[in-house]
């Protein structure tokens, strides 16, 4: 039996208009009393002597998605979190734009720091998505995650 998971891929860059939406979808809620946003950017690192222009992000969604509900459920078991919300890029991104977005809210301004922090290291730690660094030149290497 497959269970259906929520997709977390967005493609191409997160935009900052998606980004003020779901934020905005929260300011009315009287409970939470602090939000906390962590909004993973493309380096333009210069790695030898080429400059990395994009990542192209791939995955096997459906075990990915079912990984970031793992991490997801398990940051809710340790955190007292009222929201959480993930996003990550699938394709090309460029350097400068957003390619991951994790959003979390609590009644109390600590939880949000603790959360944020402990949800995006599970998620690099354990989330199988790959990305392609895309150099100037167009020639490529398998990022190494950092």
């Amino acid at each position: 039996m497959s269970t259906t998971y929520k997709n977390v891929f967005t493609q191409g860059a997160i935009s900052s208009e998606f980004i003020a939406q779901a934020i905005a979808k929260h300011q009315s809620k009287t409970t939470i009393g602090a939000h906390n946003i962590f909004l993973g950017q493309v380096r333009g690192d210069t790695i030898g002597e080429k400059v990395v222009a994009a990542i192209e992000y791939s995955a096997y969604e459906e075990m990915a998605n079912k990984k970031f509900h793992e991490v997801r459920e398990a940051t809710f078991e340790k955190f007292d979190l009222t929201c959480m919300h993930i996003y990550h890029s699938l394709g090309a991104v460029k350097a400068g734009e957003i390619c991951l977005f994790v959003f979390v809210s609590s009644p109390r301004r600590k939880v949000v720091f603790k959360a944020l922090e402990y949800v995006v290291e599970k998620i690099k730690a354990e989330v199988p998505v790959f990305g392609k660094e895309i150099f100037e030149d167009e020639s490529y290497q398998w990022k190494v995650n950092s």
